[in-house]
């Protein structure tokens, strides 16, 4: 049985790594996906390998006229959706607080933070037509339990991860659910900028060190967590922070 049968799904970031995981699980789930994400090539590959069930969308979360128009082809492709994955993600590179210049911080309140503001004003209305929802918010283990070097980006995956229990009280009664996926580090695009190292053996080894389980989150981690939030076996999960991370929050 299908988990997600029926159901519609915009996925941010989904040209690459969790992103692309996660839309690759809401298909073999019977759900229906809008690929989203910056680079236009990247969600066309993805959304044709998935199939006639995913529909790719070129979209900068930072721009509200972007996000709108990223829901309206949903509805127009498939209907209104029913499950939004605010995925797209950046950082800034592993460095002391005060070299990370104001271009930068601005970029990555605006990804991290911001997307999730201009797509609930987007989204909403739907959602509230049909009934309920589902927001999916990835946040970070990095809001949770920081490492140093990262303090901005820490900080805007602090604020996605109270953001999204902040909107769980509001939209509750709504029967619209919001929940945070935390995943530890992942060997995404971004892997390098995290550790603000080369990427060696040696170097991997410092970091999986303070994992428990002794190893980095995959893109199947991070949508299995998804799949279920998103399913109605959740139906009574909401406002939570969910630590995908192979103990190292403990």
């Amino acid at each position: 049985m299908t988990q997600l049968k029926d159901k519609i799904a915009i996925i941010t970031g989904a040209g690459g790594g969790f992103g692309e995981g996660i839309a690759a699980a809401y298909i073999k789930e019977g759900a229906k996906v809008i690929v989203a994400d910056i680079n236009g090539a990247a969600a066309q590959r993805v959304a044709s390998a998935l199939g006639a069930h995913a529909s790719p969308f070129t979209c900068d979360v930072t721009q509200k006229a972007q996000v709108q128009a990223l829901v309206q082809h949903c509805v127009d492709t498939f209907g209104a959706p029913d499950i939004v994955v605010n995925n797209a993600g950046t950082t800034h590179k592993n460095r002391p607080m005060l070299e990370v210049d104001e271009a930068t911080f601005d970029k990555v309140f605006a990804v991290n933070v911001k997307s999730i503001y201009h797509m609930t004003h987007a989204i909403l209305p739907h959602m509230r037509q049909k009934g309920g929802g589902v927001i999916l918010n990835i946040g970070s283990v990095a809001g949770i339990r920081p490492r140093p070097g990262l303090s901005w980006y820490n900080a805007s995956k602090g604020a996605v991860n109270l953001l999204s229990k902040s909107m769980a009280v509001e939209l509750g009664p709504e029967k619209i659910r919001v929940n945070a996926i935390c995943p530890v580090m992942g060997v995404t695009g971004l892997f390098e900028d995290f550790m603000g190292l080369p990427d060696t053996p040696p170097n991997r080894a410092k970091f999986i060190a303070t994992i428990p389980m002794g190893r980095f989150a995959t893109p199947t981690d991070v949508a299995a967590a998804s799949v279920f939030l998103a399913s109605d076996a959740a139906e009574f999960f909401t406002g939570i922070e969910f630590p995908v991370d192979g103990g190292r929050t403990i």
